[in-house]
C-alpha cells in the first residue's frame, strides 16, 4: 500500500517471506501524514484525512492512495468489486452506496505521449446525512438590524439544554476559574467543552443588517465558536438569500457562488483568507471570524419589511443551522420617525396650552 495505511495487520501467519501489508478481509485504511517519505506517497495522497472543499481550494479537495491486492487475477473477470464502503471522516453520518463499473480510467505518461488504460474502474458515492451525524443540532442563527434595537437570539436549547446537576460538565461558564485547567488537560478524545449559553450550540452566526444606502445595502456576517476543545480549519458557510445575484463586495472573506437550480443565483459559499482569518480558533477572545457583504438593490424586490433583509437558510461546514422562528424576526417599526416627532411636537403644544389656559382660570 502507497499513500496510506491500515490500521490492523491481521493475521498474516500463512505468507512466508514476503509479508502482506494487511491480511484481513475488512480492513480500515487511514491517511499518512504530511511529510511522509517519497518512497510511500504517490500523487494526492499524505494530507492527513483533511481534505478541502472543492469550491474552497482544488488542488487540496483530492486525496488518493494505491493498493496492491494479491489473488485478484489479472483480468476484469477475476477482479472483484469491493464491498461495504464507510467514510469515517470526522465521524459517522456518512453512508456508502455500492461500488458500480464506469469507463476505465486513462493515465497519460510524463512525457505526454503515450496513454496507459487501468483494468478496470469503478466509483463508490457516499453521501452525508446531518441527522445520521449527531442527534442534535451544531449552530443557530441570531438576527439584528439598524432599523429595530431588538436583538434575536438563538432559540433556547437549540443544541441542548444547560444540564450540569443531573450531567455535570455539559458546559462551562466564560468566567468559570476552573476554566484554564478543563481546557489544557492532558487527557485525550475528551468530550466537546462548550460554554454555558442558553443555545448551548458550538457555533453561533449572527448576520446584523448594518446600513442602507440609496443604491445599496450592507451586512455584517459574525461567527462565533463556543467549543473550548475544537476549532475549524478551513471553515465554510452556505448562505442563501434572493440578493446575492448582485452582491458587490465582501471584506475578508472568500466568496464562490452556488447554482444548484441553474439560473437561480442565490445562494452563496462564504470562507476565510489564507493565513489570515481561515482558521476558526476555540472559544475566547480569538474564537470568532466576521466580515461585511455589500449588495446592490433590486428596485423590484428590495424591501426591510417582513424580514426580506434576513438569509433564509445557512450552513456551516454542510450543517443546517437553526434559525429563530420568523414572528420573532426584527421588523420595521409601524409608525415612521417622522410621523413620531409630529406626535411628540403635538403632545407638547397641547400641554402648553392647557397650562396657558389654567394659569387664566
Amino acid at each position: 500500500m502507497v499513500g496510506a495505511q491500515t490500521t490492523e495487520q491481521g493475521d498474516c501467519s500463512k505468507y512466508k517471506g514476503n509479508i502482506p501489508h494487511c491480511c484481513k478481509k475488512d480492513p480500515t485504511v487511514v491517511d499518512l501524514l504530511p511529510g511522509t517519505p517519497y518512497n510511500q506517497q504517490i500523487s494526492n495522497c499524505c494530507k492527513g484525512g483533511v481534505i478541502a472543499s472543492w469550491a474552497q481550494d482544488p488542488p487540496n479537495a483530492l486525496s488518493a492512495f494505491q493498493i496492491s491486492a494479491g489473488n485478484a487475477g489479472t483480468t476484469n473477470t477475476t477482479v472483484r468489486l469491493p464491498k461495504n464502503f464507510t467514510l469515517r471522516a470526522p465521524g459517522p453520518g456518512y453512508t456508502c452506496g455500492p461500488a458500480k463499473k464506469v469507463r476505465a480510467s486513462k493515465f497519460l505518461s510524463t512525457d505526454g505521449r503515450r496513454v496507459t488504460q487501468a483494468l478496470m474502474t469503478w466509483n463508490i458515492t457516499c453521501t452525508y446525512s446531518q441527522f445520521l451525524a449527531q442527534k442534535t443540532p451544531s449552530c443557530c442563527v441570531s438576527l439584528s438590524s439598524f432599523y429595530n434595537d431588538t436583538i434575536v437570539p438563538c432559540p433556547a436549547c437549540t443544541c441542548g439544554c444547560q444540564n450540569n446537576i443531573t450531567q455535570p460538565g455539559t458546559c462551562v461558564e466564560r468566567d468559570s476559574p476552573y476554566l484554564p485547567t478543563l481546557i489544557n488537560s492532558p487527557s485525550k478524545n475528551l468530550p466537546p467543552l462548550i460554554e454555558c449559553t442558553p443555545h448551548m450550540c458550538p457555533i453561533k452566526i449572527h448576520w446584523h443588517v448594518k446600513l442602507n444606502y440609496k443604491d445599496y445595502w450592507r451586512v455584517k456576517v459574525t461567527i462565533t465558536n463556543f467549543n473550548y476543545r475544537m476549532n475549524y480549519t478551513q471553515w465554510n458557510l452556505v448562505v442563501q438569500h434572493p440578493n446575492f445575484d448582485n452582491v458587490t463586495e465582501l471584506f475578508s472573506f472568500n466568496y464562490k457562488p452556488l447554482t444548484p437550480y441553474g439560473t437561480i443565483n442565490d445562494t452563496a459559499m462564504l470562507w476565510g483568507v489564507k493565513y489570515y482569518n481561515d482558521m476558526l480558533m476555540q472559544a475566547g477572545k480569538m474564537g470568532n471570524v466576521q466580515s461585511e457583504l455589500l449588495f446592490r438593490k433590486d428596485k423590484q424586490t428590495f424591501t426591510f419589511k417582513q424580514g426580506w433583509a434576513f438569509p433564509r437558510r445557512l450552513y456551516f461546514n454542510g450543517d443546517d443551522c437553526v434559525l429563530p422562528p420568523p414572528d420573532a424576526y426584527p421588523w420595521l417599526p409601524n409608525v415612521g420617525p417622522s410621523l413620531r416627532v409630529g406626535k411628540v411636537f403635538l403632545l407638547i403644544v397641547s400641554l402648553v396650552v392647557s397650562a396657558c389656559l389654567l394659569a387664566f382660570l
